[in-house]
């Protein structure tokens, strides 16, 4: 997969998985992670696990180093790992609960972002997954990041540009990506003043082409409604699926994007699993 794995020793309790972000001092999103939590007990050494966008390691160490001050706190990759995502089936039935622990297995953990995302799966490498999940299909990544466009579920540096992403209109509230009741962080001020304020007037929303674009759609192209109103930009995607941050007084119209004098239509959707008074 696309994820890379670190270790950081720490001490402290936590729940097994946990969805974060390190934001810079405007709130604005620099990276998503999930944190795990290896030890079973608080008197084993504890160590927390680390996912990151591979493509972010090297920077992303850089910035917990500049945090560990004066802490003894070891920091280091763990090539010797492999993330897997466990996707439930189409069909209804199929997302019949996974066994709680599996002998090859590292840590299996409903992912926690959303129920839609299914599980994570932390193993050796080459660890025989058909004997750790009996039953199931090896995908590639290709179908792990269509259920996520699909679902609408935001990860790593295209979706989530660092500096550029603000959490609440990437929607971590929904994701179980902000915690509200936290002392003070990084970037604080504005999402907590954005959310009480009430006022989300764009949205990251799963956005469908009529098919697949040969070419792409270039990362930040705008979108324009029928009447050539701006409504939006395209963040990433595949195929004929994708993310853009949309304003949502347009979501619902028919949306398009020009691409070298070629008028390109797409449309947008509110994913099933927000919180239902969220959709508005």
């Amino acid at each position: 997969s696309d994820g890379a794995a670190m270790l950081v020793r720490a001490e402290g309790d936590a729940p097994s998985a946990l969805y974060a972000h390190a934001l810079n001092v405007q709130g604005r999103c620099l990276y998503d992670v999930i944190l795990y939590r290896l030890h079973r007990s608080t008197a084993e050494e504890p160590h927390i696990l680390l996912e990151c966008d591979s493509s972010v390691l090297d920077s992303i160490q850089k910035h917990l180093k500049l945090y560990k001050i004066r802490r003894k706190v070891t920091i280091a990759p763990c090539p010797e790992l492999s993330l897997w995502a466990v996707i439930p089936g189409e069909q209804p039935g199929d997302a019949s609960s996974l066994p709680k622990s599996a002998g090859q297995a590292l840590l299996l953990t409903p992912d926690p972002r959303t129920e839609v995302m299914g599980w994570r799966l932390i193993a050796k490498k080459g660890a025989n997954l058909s004997e750790i999940i009996p039953g199931s299909q090896v995908g590639d990544v290709q179908d792990y990041h269509r259920h996520r466009y699909k679902q609408g579920i935001p990860e790593g540096v295209k979706d989530l540009p660092p500096g550029v992403a603000l959490p609440l209109e990437s929607n971590l509230a929904f994701m179980n990506g902000i915690s509200f009741t936290k002392g003070c962080y990084i970037g604080q001020e504005l999402t907590a003043r954005t959310h009480h304020m009430g006022v989300i007037r764009k949205r990251l929303l799963p956005v469908r082409f009529p098919a697949p674009l040969p070419e792409g759609i270039p990362e930040g192209a705008e979108i324009l409604t029928e009447s050539g109103k701006p409504a939006g930009k395209f963040r990433a995607g595949g195929g004929e699926l994708g993310l853009a941050l949309l304003r949502l007084a347009h979501a619902n119209e028919p949306l398009c994007i020009n691409l070298g004098g070629d008028r390109v239509k797409l449309s947008a959707t509110t994913p099933e699993w927000w919180p239902k008074a969220a959709a508005k």
